[in-house]
């Protein structure tokens, strides 16, 4: 059985519970939403990160946990999951309401004050409602087909997160029969928000939902009917891809028949307007297998995350962050990136530093006569990647290129399908990694011809080779031309296709085989140190911390005086500040502009200074479910920079860092006594970026 689909057993009480931790990262982000100094149509984009976080954990979490439950179908049997499961709805309830409320009583009437005007039914002038009935029955009407219910048809498809509506009908229809309920599919080719004509709008811009344009001319889809009542509504389904490795011949094709599924998968929350009748709200339950406790009234539309079109739409540049432009190391800007990385290797802080650089890096080697080889690891992508075009521009040139391509990648399958599709066309080798294990590494490897001898250059990275993501997300990314580190990179390949046991590796840690082992070692190393009188240091900035054999070797060191700083974003189960356990151990979280991905792992190590960069946080499935890489940054310099930039800013931070307490309570850091607020984000945007005056928040 799937690791992930265990019941939950009760844990001891020096753990803070996963579920509750992964929620709690929500309330940080609203607080973002929440807080005057974010422009306010950031203040928005906050609250659709925060919706789209949710629909994620009960697409992933929460449906993983019913799950559990429905191996036996005896509730009974785990009561251990029933309170977890009673708890993430009261949380997530909670979480709810707060969302709406911000956007209901703040956001929104604020970007009114500004001009920026979301324009209900009731809201409409004469005009605006003439221009919104000729687009509804231009653009709208001839996209949508009611479908009234009776034993002919019967309750349709409903899409995983598509918007619907339900309407309760009287009166007999066209066949004198009195069916009462109809559903209403929205067209997911249409915008959610639609922008009216400039002339309609008294001042700034207006904007009104897909939902409220079907919510006006309901009544006009049934002809001799009264509509007595009506609501939209959205279902989240199971969205995780259980396909039997073992048993499939071929893995893609498996997946290719997998993602059409994923849109039906099993129900696990129903969200519904406000008003909607309790009858129509009970039947739709009913439908979709659920209880009153996954049932979701919201004051306002069903899916928030699509607000981030209008965030998209806003023309005033005072109401989002401002413009920023990454910078580019200048030591190989208009150079041979060859002959630059033969003087030193390149070390990259994206976004504060430009990918661009990456993606010279792959396209030069694709255009080089004399690159006899490329090989690189593929996790997210994306459509649309300069990237992938000239890994296929190399194909196509004759030269080897090897991609290991990770086709179970949550909810980028599909693009990674297609990439794979077009690199075999192109004379690729494409690999899908290791069954059962999820190849999460960030690895390149360029290999040269040079002198009659074959050099290789390697780029080594924690976050994804994505063009979007690397403009949002903090990471560090290592190009080098450092031959041992570079073979041990093309072992790795090597261990990946061949599927053989990987070579000792003397610098790169790797997962499953050392990774975990090594991260424990480093822990106890410290401990050591701190018990024979020397100072014990240690600073970690990972996304998770859940893995429970990790954690008992930190609160081991802690109790030898070992100090620790655990810059954590997301989930984390450690208790910090528990006396005899945990005194030594500090734990913040930091929320701003751009998300904190970046994986650095820092031992004093009797001031040796070890410094790993790792495509891996420190939970089970990075530890012994996936293939992970961590390396190290043997140039001092580098190193010195990973610190200072990497680590340093984030302790220092005291206005977008919260610190967890012993309950599992996380505190917003402000400035105290005569302390000068620091913002770790703007302070390297300013030192890092084109233009230093281009500080967004």
């Amino acid at each position: 059985m799937n690791p992930d689909l265990q019941t939950p057993e009760k844990k001891p009480g020096i753990f803070i519970d996963r579920e509750l931790s992964q929620l709690m990262f929500n309330r940080r982000v609203m607080a973002q939403a929440e807080d005057k100094s974010i422009p306010l149509a950031e203040r928005l984009r906050y609250l659709c990160i925060c919706s789209s976080n949710l629909d994620e954990f009960f697409e992933v979490r929460v449906a993983s946990l019913l799950a559990a439950a429905s191996l036996d179908g005896a509730w009974s049997e785990h009561p251990a999951l029933v309170a977890t499961l009673a708890r993430i709805s009261e949380e997530c309830h909670a979480l709810v309401e707060q969302q709406y409320q911000i956007l209901n009583t703040e956001v929104l009437p604020q970007l009114r004050a500004k001009g920026v005007h979301l324009v209900r039914h009731n809201e409409r002038n004469e005009a605006q409602k003439a221009w919104v009935k000729d687009y509804f029955e231009r653009e709208v009407r001839p996209l949508l087909t009611p479908i009234g219910l009776d034993p002919a048809h019967p309750f349709p498809q409903v899409v995983n997160k598509s918007l619907n509506f339900i309407v309760s009908l009287t009166g007999k229809d066209a066949f004198g029969r009195g069916t009462a309920i109809a559903i209403i599919k929205a067209p997911r080719v249409l915008p959610r928000v639609i922008r009216l004509p400039d002339h309609l709008s008294d001042s700034g811009q207006s904007f009104c939902l897909l939902s409220s344009v079907i919510h006006a001319h309901i009544s006009d889809m049934f002809t001799g009917r009264e509509v007595t009542a009506y609501s939209q509504f959205r279902v989240t389904r199971d969205s995780d891809l259980w396909v039997d490795e073992d048993e499939v011949k071929n893995l893609r094709q498996a997946l290719k028949g997998e993602l059409m599924g994923r849109q039906f998968g099993a129900s696990v929350r129903l969200e519904v307007a406000k008003n909607c009748p309790p009858e129509l709200s009970q039947f739709l339950l009913d439908q979709f297998g659920l209880d009153q406790s996954r049932l979701y009234a919201v004051d306002g539309p069903v899916n928030l995350v699509r607000l981030t079109q209008l965030i998209d739409h806003v023309e005033q540049p005072a109401l989002r962050f401002a413009p920023f432009f990454p910078g580019m190391p200048q030591k190989n800007v208009n150079s041979n990136i060859f002959n630059a990385l033969k003087k030193n290797d390149i070390l990259l802080h994206h976004p504060f530093q430009s990918f661009q650089t990456v993606i010279d890096f792959i396209r030069s080697a694709a255009l080089d006569p004399n690159v006899v080889a490329i090989k690189q690891t593929i996790y997210r992508t994306g459509m649309n990647s300069e990237l992938m075009e000239s890994l296929l521009t190399a194909a196509r040139l004759g030269k080897e290129v090897t991609v290991i391509v990770e086709l179970m990648a949550r909810f980028d399958e599909e693009a990674n399908i297609n990439w794979a599709d077009k690199l075999e066309q192109a004379g690729a080798q494409v690999v899908y990694g290791v069954v059962g294990l999820k190849t999460h590494a960030k690895v390149a490897l360029v290999i040269r011809r040079e002198e009659g001898a074959l050099r290789f250059y390697a780029h080594l990275g924690t976050g994804n080779y994505h063009p979007t993501t690397t403009k949002l997300y903090t990471d560090f990314g290592l190009l080098t031309s450092n031959q041992d580190l570079a073979v041990e990179v093309n072992e790795v390949f090597i261990h990946l296709t061949s599927l053989t046991k990987p070579h000792k590796l003397n610098h790169l840690w790797l997962a499953p085989f050392a990774l975990q082992n090594e991260i424990v070692k480093a822990i106890r190393n410290e401990a050591k140190i701190a018990r024979e009188g020397r100072p014990g240091r240690i600073i970690v900035k990972i996304n998770s911390l859940v893995d429970e054999s990790v954690i008992r070797a930190l609160y081991a060191a802690s109790s030898d005086g070992v100090k620790i700083d655990l810059i954590v974003r997301g989930a984390c189960t450690l208790k910090p500040g528990v006396p005899g356990l945990s005194e030594n151990i500090r734990v913040r979280s930091i929320i701003g502009r751009f998300l904190e991905h970046s994986r650095i792992y820092y031992f004093r190590n009797d001031l040796a200074h070890d410094v790993h960069l790792a495509s891996a946080d420190w939970m089970s499935r990075n530890l012994y479910r996936r293939i992970e890489v961590a390396f190290p940054i043997p140039d001092r310099s580098l190193k010195r920079r990973v610190i200072a930039e990497g680590l340093n800013p984030y302790l220092k931070d005291n206005t977008n860092s919260w610190e967890l307490d012993a309950d599992g309570q996380y505190h917003r850091r402000k400035p105290r006594g005569k302390q000068l607020p620091f913002n770790a984000q703007r302070y390297l945007m300013a030192s890092l970026g084109m233009k230093s005056d281009a500080l967004g928040d």
